[in-house]
């Protein structure tokens, strides 16, 4: 079981990892939101059933960490969606950067 628990620990903690680089590594608020978004989430979740599955955790503990796993799976996709709304309504728009002739020529065809 501590194998177990060791490996969901590492696994998240390499998720959350990937997710701060995709901060520095996205063009604007949109992308670095949906990149971070999922794997925080994932990786948050992963570290605490990692720390839940380990045999130093007694049941209140793992109650409260059950807790924690439930809202923070609820509240942080939540507030990801909260900040880019509030973001589009006050201006920001998604950096769009579109060849229109080579995506015409990537279909096979001419726009009608």
């Amino acid at each position: 079981m501590t194998i177990a628990a060791n490996a969901l620990i590492a696994t998240g903690v390499l998720l959350m990892a990937v997710s701060a680089l995709a901060l520095f590594t996205m063009h604007d608020l949109y992308t670095r939101a949906h990149a971070v978004a999922k794997s925080e989430t994932i990786g948050m979740t992963m570290v605490f059933l990692g720390v839940l599955l380990r045999p130093e955790v007694d049941l209140g503990a793992g109650g409260r960490l059950a807790f924690i796993i439930i809202f923070a799976t609820i509240a942080n996709p939540t507030a990801v969606h909260a900040l880019v709304r509030a973001a589009y309504r006050t201006g920001s728009r998604p950096r769009i950067e579109l060849d229109q002739a080579a995506a015409d020529r990537e279909l096979g065809g001419e726009r009608s």
